[in-house]
């Protein structure tokens, strides 16, 4: 057998300055990244009895406590929508952008170990979350196509709802969703590897930012005024345009959708660049 030379040979270089990406890296890197989307979905409900069933579970009985507490105690209106319908849609966006931020926030304090004894581009642990949680999304979105045909098709409510024109964007509104969900999780991963009481702000901060999204109420049902306010939530245009995709009511503003989405980049970039430069030496801190 003749001889053939590998060369496996791989040099590690440190990185400079503040906007050094080797993205080519992190390709380089894509079996890894699999093995790691395939162990973030697995392992959340590896040695539970309903197993993945929990992604559809959940969301239905949030949902339900919605419909009793801001529906029928709180009496805050649906636009004359189903409130089944109108949580499920608006969780359906909320939820995939809550679970990769919180995946995303804890990424070099949970993962310490590994990157203390193996070199791989860090960058590939958040996206493996940002992938994972796609396959979660899939899910509850098949639950809501399910609610949404029965409503259509058997109630007297389907007369009051369909499917507008501008779903075919919503690849890109999952997108948005992906890039603002990892760039403040970037932000709060290198946060916390200096300050840890900052690992107790991530599930307050999320519950806060649910009440500032128009996930229970309307956009509508903000005065016009103080709109401005809700638009500088960059959660607020995405879970909007969600409902207007499936139900066809929203309030829809292109100024409102370029806003949200020029506040996503600088969020995403700037992330991006922060946990670049923290995670360089964060093992040498804890």
């Amino acid at each position: 057998m003749p001889h053939v030379a590998y060369d496996y040979e791989l040099v590690i270089r440190p990185t400079r300055g503040w906007f050094h990406l080797d993205l080519a890296e992190v390709w380089r890197y894509r079996d890894l990244l699999l093995l790691l989307v395939h162990r973030e979905f697995v392992a959340k409900y590896k040695q539970t009895i309903l197993g993945p069933a929990w992604f559809i579970v959940q969301p239905l009985m949030t949902t339900l406590v919605f419909i009793v507490i801001f529906g029928r105690v709180a009496k805050i209106p649906t636009d004359g929508l189903p409130p089944m319908l109108f949580y499920l849609t608006g969780l359906l966006g909320w939820n995939y952008f809550a679970q990769t931020f919180q995946s995303t926030s804890g990424t070099l304090i949970n993962n310490a170990g590994l990157f203390g004894k193996v070199y791989f581009p860090r960058l590939v642990v958040p996206l493996s979350a940002v992938l994972s949680n796609l396959l979660t999304f899939a899910l509850q979105l098949a639950t809501l196509l399910c609610f949404w045909s029965y409503f259509k098709l058997f109630s007297t409510a389907g007369a009051t709802f369909g499917f507008s024109g501008t779903i075919v964007w919503l690849p890109l509104i999952i997108v948005q969703m992906a890039a603002l969900s990892f760039g403040v999780g970037l932000w709060l991963s290198a946060s916390t590897a200096k300050y840890r009481d900052l690992t107790f702000l991530s599930p307050f901060l999320i519950q806060i930012w649910m009440y500032a999204t128009p996930v229970i109420y309307p956009l509508s049902r903000i005065p016009y005024r103080w709109r401005w306010v809700a638009v500088l939530n960059p959660m607020s245009m995405p879970t909007e345009l969600i409902k207007y995709m499936f139900l066809g009511q929203g309030v829809i503003v292109p100024a409102y959708v370029a806003i949200s989405v020029g506040m996503t980049l600088i969020l995403l970039l700037s992330g991006v660049l922060v946990f670049n430069r923290i995670e360089k030496t964060f093992v040498d801190t804890i």
